[in-house]
């Protein structure tokens, strides 16, 4: 653990000396010195950045907690039964590889320009990801797992609860890990269309205000976000996970 610590920390630093270097090369006014961001965030955060941070991260966690209730079940469901596999993975397939960005424009008219389209967008990004890792883990089980478990007695409930979830944890927390960097992504863009909170709002505030200093705050900060939510999904893994 320490020295995770030690390599996180030192790339840090590694970015804020590379950074401060090319400010000093270009000496142009929109690539401000990054101890100069450093001391904006000190002095806006709890004023300015701390709001719209709050409303990101809400957004963030209600997408995938909704992401999860849907899709953990059905991807378990579609590993075990292969009938039920047989039905869902074309349309899956199909939908899966369309990019969800592209979807924006339907999701609002859907859903309207406030908070459902946000989080929904962020659902559908981390959705599939995790439908296809469920079913992918339940069908690397072994079937002599099933066949002495069931000998044993054992339910369909307690099959599900033993085996099948804890194997297919792995890669719940793999894809979930992947798809953080592409949902944020997405709330960036989505935060710019109705709505006056969020990181992302904030962020292109700043841009029109020509602000750099703030600009660049939120940039930071929505890095730190997405940084910590990586470092919590690590922490998970780490519990629930312990034959990793």
């Amino acid at each position: 653990m320490k020295s995770k610590n030690i390599r996180r920390v030192t790339a840090f630093i590694i970015i804020l000396l590379m950074w401060q270097a090319f400010s000093m090369v270009a000496r142009v006014p929109f690539i401000p010195s990054p101890f100069r961001v450093l001391e904006t965030i000190g002095s806006i955060f709890q004023n300015k950045i701390l709001m719209h941070s709050l409303y990101s991260l809400f957004r963030i966690f209600a997408g995938i907690f909704l992401s999860m209730a849907i899709g953990i079940p059905v991807g378990l469901l579609m590993g075990y039964f292969n009938r039920l596999d047989n039905i869902l993975s074309p349309f899956i397939y199909f939908v899966y590889p369309v990019p969800k960005i592209a979807l924006l424009p339907i999701v609002m008219l859907l859903f309207g320009i406030g908070e459902a389209s946000k989080i929904i967008m962020i659902m559908l990004i981390v959705l599939f990801q995790i439908v296809v890792a469920a079913r992918d883990g339940v069908k690397d089980i072994s079937k002599e797992n099933y066949y002495s478990y069931i000998s044993l007695g054992a339910s369909k409930g307690r099959i599900f609860k033993d085996i099948i979830l804890p194997a297919s944890l792995p890669g719940l927390l793999t894809s979930t890990r992947i798809s953080l960097g592409t949902a944020i992504s997405v709330l960036f863009f989505t935060e710019t269309f109705g709505t006056k909170y969020g990181m992302g709002y904030f962020i292109m505030d700043s841009w029109m205000r020509v602000n750099y200093l703030e600009m660049y705050s939120g940039i930071v900060v929505l890095s730190i976000i997405g940084f910590l939510l990586f470092m919590l999904v690590d922490k998970l893994e780490d519990r629930v996970c312990l034959w990793r």
